[in-house]
């Protein structure tokens, strides 16, 4: 299995967390996140099946790292005492093999 350069952690949680969330990626060393509003699809009868209350109001955390630090962010994540309760959220991660930035940097004159 050939790894990739940079993962895609991707974090759903419920409503008001995702801030916190990024801190502890932070701490652990990632650069940055873009926190997307969202909402669940659950029905009652998914809440009954898997018996804990469901939040419908989410946030989405998309966090871009460098390959290696995929296992230490996650774990600063999944440590959270605000994640330690059933329902409370997600995550995931998503290789990346190639991505782009847009405009060009400060102070970069080539054309």
């Amino acid at each position: 299995m050939t790894q990739t350069p940079h993962t895609l952690i991707t974090c759903i949680v419920n409503h008001g967390l995702a801030n916190e969330v990024m801190a502890a990626a932070r701490s652990a060393g990632a650069t940055g996140g873009t926190i997307l509003s969202a909402r669940g699809t659950s029905t009652e009868e998914d809440a009954k099946f898997l018996g804990y209350a469901l939040v419908p109001e989410k946030e989405m955390l998309l966090i871009l790292v460098g390959a290696g630090l995929t296992g230490t962010v996650l774990e600063a994540i999944r440590a959270l005492p605000i994640l330690s309760e059933p329902g409370v959220g997600i995550a995931f991660c998503s290789d990346v093999e190639r991505f782009v930035t847009f405009g060009k940097p400060n102070g970069n004159n080539q054309g």
